[in-house]
């Protein structure tokens, strides 16, 4: 009779996923390096915020001259976005982010000059430019040289962006309690010091020739992908949201501005937080385009209870409201991010991919920083803009409610996928 062994099945090697502090840690010099820069470059976006009462009133400047702050600076920025694939190809990245940066401390250089504010407005349109040579191309130099899986490239980006929205209110609360023109000075230093980095520290451009040529119309054909059309117009309106409490809220609450500052440094700090812990927790619980839908949601009801505060005459409500939001935008800005980045693989370049998403993003940021003042004056209440923020967010909602999921993999993040769940195309 032949005894057989009872010998131990052999286990498949289990799959060990790194850390989100291993997989910082493992990110080469280049990426940490294009990182301080975008946290530099998003510092911009909220540095006005805490000082716009303060420009209004040494400029004498009306609200729909100070909204204007955004809508040109988001607007040049989106239309700019249509160039950064071509710049990137023709240039090459390096050069591409060290310009954007360049021009990025020149505006803010010479805004703390301005006499007026049609000036401010017109040196923010360069900031706008310089901003959207550096964003788009650093988003996609960040998942393509970053070591890991694609998901913990985007969690880097994603904590620059909400590290930067944090930094920026209060860097321009507490200079600005100095002078309105400090924290444009202020940023220009830090942003020369990105640029001098850049350009010192990142890999030489390779050669045009080893790299697919691409073309100024590229990013608007990449958005024949029909996932990353819908993701693309989901993330217009919610941005649209997003740019009301950034344009609007500090004027509808006109506070004095390290005030300001303290409500935008709580939103910025949550937006980063919520972007890298609770957007891959919420996405592996009830997927991503479950995730995506409910932190919209979620933003709608914030946004009401703004226009509450409003009504109410609370400061305080608004304020809260205010912080609040940051919760849903950074598990916004992750699941959205992911899914540009994802969506767009394959014949076509991540940086034309970003481009033709961020062309549209922007774009519904500029929209409603330029209509938020208009919309208030038309509908006689400060409270309007928080309303059809809202409503934003119900538009949103429905564009994502289009994107056909695979039931399988609707509860998994999938690096080499779409992050929604979406099909191929």
């Amino acid at each position: 009779m032949t005894v057989t062994e009872n010998r131990p099945v052999p286990q498949p090697a289990e799959h060990h996923e790194p850390s989100l502090l291993e997989t910082f840690r493992q990110q080469p010099r280049t990426v940490w390096v294009t990182a301080f820069g975008a946290v530099i470059a998003f510092m911009g976006i909220g540095l006005v915020d805490p000082i716009l009462n303060s420009i209004a009133e040494a400029l004498n400047a009306p609200p729909e001259k100070l909204t204007l702050l955004f809508g040109v600076y988001v607007g040049i920025q989106c239309v700019a976005m249509l160039l950064t694939g071509w710049a990137a190809y023709r240039f090459g990245p390096k050069r591409t982010l060290t310009v954007g940066l360049t021009l990025i401390v020149i505006a803010a250089g010479i805004s703390s000059f301005a006499s007026g504010i049609d000036q401010l407005i017109a040196y923010r349109v360069l900031w706008g430019l310089g901003n959207a040579l550096f964003i788009a191309t650093a988003l996609a130099f960040i998942v393509s040289a970053a070591k890991g899986s694609q998901h913990g490239a985007i969690m880097l980006y994603e904590a620059a962006l909400g590290v930067g929205l944090a930094v920026g209110p209060l860097l321009g609360a507490v200079l600005g309690e100095w002078s309105w023109r400090a924290p444009f000075a202020g940023t220009a230093l830090l942003m020369l010091a990105g640029a001098i980095l850049c350009a010192v520290m990142l890999p030489s451009d390779g050669p045009r020739t080893t790299r697919t040529p691409v073309r100024i119309v590229d990013p608007l054909k990449a958005l024949r992908n029909r996932t990353l059309l819908i993701t693309s117009i989901g993330s217009a309106f919610y941005t649209g949201a997003l740019f009301t409490v950034i344009a609007w809220a500090p004027i509808a609450m006109g506070l004095r501005p390290i005030y300001a500052g303290l409500i935008f440094f709580g939103w910025g700090l949550l937006t980063a937080l919520a972007g890298v812990f609770i957007a891959p927790w919420l996405a592996e619980r009830i997927g991503q385009k479950g995730g995506v839908i409910s932190a919209i949601s979620v933003y709608a009801i914030v946004m009401a209870l703004a226009a509450i505060g409003v009504l109410t005459d609370q400061v305080a409500l608004i304020g809260i409201a205010v912080i609040l939001s940051g919760l849903p935008s950074g598990v916004l800005n992750t699941l959205f991010t992911g899914v540009a980045m994802s969506s767009g693989e394959g014949s076509t370049p991540r940086s034309v991919s970003s481009a033709g998403y961020s062309f549209l993003r922007w774009m519904g940021a500029a929209v409603s920083a330029v209509l938020v003042a208009h919309l208030a004056d038309w509908f006689g209440s400060v409270s309007a803009p928080f309303w059809f923020a809202a409503l934003y967010c119900v538009i949103a909602v429905a564009a994502v409610a289009f994107v056909r999921t695979q039931a399988a993999a609707d509860h998994e993040v999938d690096d080499t996928a779409a992050l929604i769940g979406a099909e191929e195309y």
